[in-house]
């Protein structure tokens, strides 16, 4: 596996684009320090870029040519162990690329790049909120000796940021979380509330976000049936359906200005985690990154 390999998102089916033209600009992060279990997320952003390559690029729902849309990926950021320079050289590097009418996906690491990537969003736009998608409310203010470890991101969010957000699927919570949910008052989104058979909480979730929306995917959000390759794959999870149709509904309804997908962590002798990913990286391209009125919505369900 030679992650300083440069690996364009779609294979060499998709029309690359140079960064300051481009809809959608794809950066792969290589990132991961203290995990609390399951290791290998640091080299998610390969194989989900890997996997990417097999994905046909019409989408089914929409009938939308993403590989058409314009993408750039990037050179895979290497931004070091260190949580306090490595989230600092993140946040810089999505700085670069994150411009109005452009989206940017990152591609993985563990979960704690996203305190860099949001940091840098909300520099960017105002009136920005987060909408994270995750297993865990990630709350702690301070693990395995770091406020900027992966356990901490949504701390950072709500303390040093001061951002609105929104979780939804959590399902595994430490004490310390449960206060602070307690105190301040928090609505998480629990899984063993949300009904498999209504989408209604969905529209409830995203009316509680501002008009900016950074979107943060923790694949043990999903179901670990449908995605096992993750660091802590808590079971009781969302659907790929339940996933695909929040973020259609959020990219219809709100302006996503960056996404990440995070915590990819490969299982030998098996694609189905990478595939997943890449899709539903795919999908975040088709329904959050096409301009207005290049996406007829007449396909979705």
């Amino acid at each position: 596996m030679d992650i300083s390999r440069f690996m364009q998102f779609g294979g060499s089916d998709v029309r690359f684009e140079a960064a300051d033209r481009a809809k959608v600009v794809v950066l792969p992060i290589y990132y991961e320090v203290a995990p609390s279990y399951g290791a290998g997320s640091g080299q998610g952003a390969y194989h989900i870029l890997r996997a990417s390559s097999e994905l046909e690029c019409m989408d089914e729902e929409t009938f939308v040519n993403w590989g058409e849309t314009g993408l750039h990926t990037t050179a895979a950021l290497h931004p070091g162990t260190d949580p306090d320079t490595g989230l600092e050289r993140i946040r810089e590097a999505a700085r670069r690329y994150m411009a109005p009418g452009r989206l940017l996906l990152s591609l993985g690491g563990d979960h704690a790049v996203s305190i860099g990537l949001i940091a840098a969003a909300a520099q960017t736009f105002e009136n920005t909120g987060v909408l994270q998608i995750d297993a865990h409310p990630d709350l702690r203010d301070s693990y395995n000796g770091s406020r900027n470890n992966h356990a901490c991101v949504m701390r950072r969010v709500a303390d040093d940021l001061k951002l609105p957000f929104v979780q939804v699927g959590i399902r595994s919570i430490a004490p310390e979380e449960a206060t602070y949910i307690q105190e301040k008052g928090l609505r998480p989104f629990f899984a063993h509330a949300i009904d498999p058979l209504h989408n209604g909480w969905m529209d409830e979730a995203i009316d509680r976000l501002p008009e900016n929306v950074y979107l943060t995917l923790d694949l043990d959000g999903l179901d670990p049936s449908v995605v096992p390759g993750t660091g802590t794959p808590e079971p009781g999870g969302l659907t790929y359906r339940q996933v695909v149709e929040l973020i259609r509904r959020l990219g219809a309804r709100r302006r996503v200005v960056a996404a990440d997908i995070n915590e990819l962590a490969k299982i030998e002798g098996s694609q189905v985690s990478e595939f997943t990913a890449a899709k539903l990286a795919a999908k975040i391209i088709v329904y959050c990154g096409m301009r207005d009125g290049e996406l007829n919505m007449s396909g979705a369900g």
